[in-house]
């Protein structure tokens, strides 16, 4: 068990939520912030401190918190990546080809 300040934080996986962690970090096709977000719920699953996770993610210690809060409330699909803010997929208006036929005026 390495080392550290205890928390109060625990989080206890069930085997097929274990096996899905385990996957997406192997995976090389999902994005990485994914991957990162299965890493942090197993470490905090074997009682790593939570400023170790930090350190060896590379994220600060308030993502780690977030993250389990998500995972807690929602399980392995809080950490799937939500569409929201930006601009949408697909082409601008400037962009598309006008269909063959119609005039501008």
């Amino acid at each position: 068990m390495p080392r550290g300040r205890k928390t109060a934080l625990t989080i206890h996986l069930t085997a097929e939520e274990r096996q899905t962690l385990l996957a997406w970090q192997r995976a090389t096709t999902i994005p990485a912030g994914q991957a990162r977000r299965a890493r942090i719920i197993i470490l905090l699953a074997e009682g790593v401190p939570i400023a170790h996770i930090a350190a060896t993610v590379g994220i600060s210690r308030r993502f780690v918190y977030k993250w389990a809060a998500r995972f807690q409330q929602e399980g392995v699909a809080g950490l799937v990546d939500k569409g929201g803010r930006g601009r949408p997929a697909g082409p601008r208006p400037q962009d598309r080809q006008e269909e063959p036929g119609t005039d501008r005026a």
